[in-house]
């Protein structure tokens, strides 16, 4: 129930003039978005990976209906690929970046998305590194997988995101276990409907748990994206017959650092997904609705702080 009224907040404009006006908000969602501008994104990414980590960047920003904010979207990529890539951030995809396909105009139009997309695509491609699309609401699932197809004609190591809350994920992540083909599971953070998602919890691990073998027995190359301790056992008991380097872990920027850094320490490929960007609302209220304990942090600092 609580993370129903969560995700409902989330797309509030009302609740977010609150969140954003209140002044102590930004000191606790700096957990999770470590700043607004590439400069920032691209130290906090040497932070990470000076320590052994990967990272994945997501400039923040989703539902987009404006061509020029797209296209602002896009100039954005473009610059933190470059301060990457002049850092030497890039060099063995250390540093790849995540986009969302709403940011960047598919909802104004598929084709400027696609569009769009490769322009980032080529970008990272110069820089020596990838981008994985990000998956959003059920709806442009279908989409997204369309522009994935079309990407990776030109752009073969481009990353795919499928959820484990969809029905059809596991029918999905056997389309998608093929060599070369970069897949981050992971559970999904948006309100679905139960025609099209599993709603209780213990449904969406098993289907997750169902997903991870089938990525885990294929081609591919599986992205183990969970801060559950029993899933990251079951995808470890999974991979050990695969080389180190074949799969990786992802989890996201402030939540469970040191088990990040016992995976790194063991040799395995853990990846952060950073987000950086003003537009850190929508993102924050999905990471206190996948789990209590971020509430509860949220919830701390407020007290303690006031």
């Amino acid at each position: 129930m609580l993370r129903q009224v969560i995700l409902a907040a989330s797309r509030s404009a009302r609740t977010r003039t609150l969140v954003e006006k209140a002044p102590l908000s930004r000191q606790v969602v700096h957990r999770f978005v470590p700043g607004a501008s590439a400069e920032e994104a691209v130290r906090a990414t040497t932070t990470l990976i000076s320590s052994g980590r990967a990272v994945t960047l997501d400039h923040l920003g989703e539902d987009t209906l404006d061509a020029a904010q797209a296209a602002a979207t896009v100039k954005a990529y473009l610059e933190v690929l470059q301060r990457l890539s002049d850092a030497g951030l890039t060099e063995q995809a250390r540093a790849e970046v995540s986009v969302k396909l709403s940011a960047v105009g598919q909802a104004v139009d598929e084709e400027l998305a696609l569009a769009n997309a490769t322009l980032i695509c080529e970008a990272a491609r110069d820089a020596g590194t990838t981008v994985t699309l990000d998956m959003e609401d059920h709806t442009t699932t279908d989409s997204t997988l369309g522009v994935l197809r079309e990407l990776r004609k030109d752009f073969p190591q481009t990353g795919a995101v499928l959820q484990s809350y969809l029905h059809r994920t596991e029918a999905d992540c056997r389309d998608l276990a093929t060599a070369g083909s970069r897949v981050r599971l992971c559970k999904g953070a948006y309100k679905e409907p139960a025609s099209v998602a599993f709603q209780d919890v213990a449904d969406v691990d098993k289907s997750y748990v169902r997903c991870l073998k089938v990525l885990m027995a294929g081609a591919g190359y599986p992205m183990v994206a969970s801060h559950d301790p029993r899933l990251i056992a079951i995808a470890g008991d999974l991979a050990k017959n695969r080389a180190k380097g074949t799969y990786e872990y992802q989890m996201l920027y402030g939540i469970r650092p040191q088990e990040q850094l016992k995976l790194a320490e063991r040799g395995e490929t853990m990846r952060v997904y950073l987000p950086y960007g003003d537009e850190w609302y929508g993102y924050f209220m999905r990471r206190l609705a996948e789990r209590p304990a971020n509430v509860a942090f949220f919830l701390r600092a407020l007290a303690t702080r006031s």
